[in-house]
């Protein structure tokens, strides 16, 4: 999922640490095969080779990967360090945790603790909306306006900290909202955060015990947790990043008190996969609840969001497809699920390079028997990728495209061009960029970006 994280979701490219090389917890092990012997070999053998390449084109120690259809998990397991056992690694899920929040929420209302269309201030009277009325469901389909705290400086300055609620309250309640709520959709962890909040002072519970004892233990979630740094949990994963010197360093520390409920989980394939299941069977929660979850919001104008309460909404590879993917430091995370061919696909990461979105969507196709679209690039005229550098904003964290070295760079990634102003992060089939065209000999006046159903347009502000 190119750019609809970023540094905004956890997703932070700062400065690596200067830490040794991969500190293996045990000697690395040898590739680990299907976990169930339900997959075909054929099938097995894809997925694992899927999954070499992803480790090959963005680096990482390991990737777990969990695939089940029509209920029943047909592969379970990864290849390099965590494994053997890598179906069962905890790695941090960062967004992913948004479901689980959001499902919490459901529940206090199947109890009638909450109500979504009531404003905010009626539970969290000190909360400062600046004059707005905030019903909770903006917060659940991020469409509040309220400035998200991961796009302040003051939150990074600090994100080593453990700080309370009291003190991240106090940090993004102060900006102004960032539009009126319902105007538009807009990604925001600060709604979460006070999700996690809500949660607690209607339930009488800490947000951990809330989904430990609502949530995980009743559905035998034995490998999901709060993932604080200080516990110790057997066959969990070590976060990395890639270094300047194309080795693997530490991830950057992050209190994950700040998380919290927009982001600090952690859990295995297997849970992921148990988690969709329970979802979807009503376990979780009520059928009419997972139905909420499921429908897009709508904005004060009635134009559709493509996101549910803690879901993204799309179709892809000619399919419905409810997901969502999860960034923090050393770890990525992605969780979809295709409802028509009752296919569920969990693919996690433990380092920041991972592309596990792009994994996941190769290994739908290959289950689904599709074949694997590739990136035709083409040589175009230098000017053409000139006219497309530039910075452009969509209102939030801009993105520089950059021409160096006879090609161009963007979003993390080298630009593949494959004609008509249209491009594809390298090797990336499923993520397109257009540079829109403009004045002859101007630069691009926007860029468009679309991945995972959702398109952005991007506006220049500068060369």
């Amino acid at each position: 999922m190119i750019g609809t994280m970023l540094r905004s979701s956890f997703l932070p490219f700062a400065a690596l640490a200067a830490a040794a090389l991969v500190p293996a917890c045990a000697p690395e092990p040898p590739d680990s095969p299907a976990h169930d012997a339900r997959a075909d070999g054929e099938l097995a053998g894809q997925i694992h080779e899927l999954a070499q390449d992803a480790l090959s084109d963005h680096p990482a120690p390991g990737i777990s990967i969990g695939v089940q259809q029509d209920g029943e998990i047909i592969f379970a397991g990864g290849v390099r360090y965590p494994a053997p056992g890598a179906a069962d690694t905890v790695y941090r899920i960062g967004s992913v945790t948004k479901q689980f929040t959001a499902a919490a929420a459901m529940l206090l209302v199947e109890e009638g603790k909450l109500d979504l269309s009531r404003d905010l201030r009626e539970y969290l009277p000190d909360y400062d909306t600046h004059g707005f009325s905030v019903p909770v469901e903006r917060l659940l389909n991020h469409t509040s306006g309220i400035k998200g705290y991961t796009e302040m400086p003051e939150f990074w300055e600090r994100s080593r900290l453990d700080l309370g609620h009291e003190a991240m309250l106090e940090m993004f309640s102060g900006p102004a909202f960032e539009f009126e709520p319902g105007d538009r959709y807009q990604y925001s962890n600060s709604g979460y955060y006070l999700l996690g909040v809500l949660i607690e002072q209607l339930s009488g519970m800490s947000y951990t015990a809330f989904l430990e004892t609502r949530l995980f233990e009743p559905l035998a979630l034995g490998r999901t947790h709060y993932l604080r740094n200080g516990p110790l949990v057997p066959g969990r994963a070590e976060g990395y990043e890639v270094g300047e010197d194309e080795g693997f360093v530490n991830d950057e520390p992050l209190s994950m008190e700040l998380p919290y409920a927009a982001g600090s989980l952690g859990a295995s394939v297997v849970d992921l996969l148990g988690w969709q299941r329970a979802l979807v069977s009503g376990t979780a929660v009520s059928p009419a609840s997972y139905e909420a979850m499921t429908a897009r919001g709508n904005l004060v104008n009635g134009d559709p969001v493509n996101y549910g309460y803690g879901l993204s909404l799309s179709e892809v590879h000619g399919l419905a497809k409810v997901s969502h993917g999860g960034g923090i430091n050393g770890f990525r995370a992605q969780l979809a699920l295709y409802p028509e061919v009752d296919l569920g696909i969990a693919v996690l990461i433990n380092s920041g390079s991972g592309r596990p979105g792009l994994l996941e969507n190769r290994i739908a196709r290959a289950v689904l028997g599709m074949e694997q679209p590739v990136v035709e690039e083409i040589e175009v005229p230098e000017a053409e990728l000139r006219r497309c550098a530039g910075t452009y904003d969509p209102g939030r964290s801009p993105v520089t495209l950059r021409f160096e070295d006879g090609s161009l760079f963007g979003f993390g990634e080298r630009l593949a061009p494959v004609g008509d102003g249209v491009f594809h992060p390298d090797g990336d089939p499923f993520t397109r960029i257009v540079c829109e065209s403009g004045p002859e000999g101007a630069g691009a006046p926007a860029l468009t970006l679309s991945s995972g159903g959702a398109t952005t347009r991007y506006p220049r502000v500068s060369d």
